[in-house]
């Protein structure tokens, strides 16, 4: 075992895996939604 503290990632590292991970989940969650109105309106719900 190494008993030396680990160097911190640079700060700009840090952040691109934020918005790397931020971005994803938005897109998981916009390809969620467009699948659950597909469905919905191939069952004949409609939103108007």
């Amino acid at each position: 075992m190494n008993n030396q503290p680990q160097a911190k990632a640079p700060f700009w590292k840090r952040v691109m895996w934020l918005v790397i991970i931020y971005g994803a989940s938005v897109l998981a969650l916009g390809v969620v939604a467009t699948l659950f109105r597909m469905m919905m309106t191939a069952a004949g719900m409609r939103s108007h």
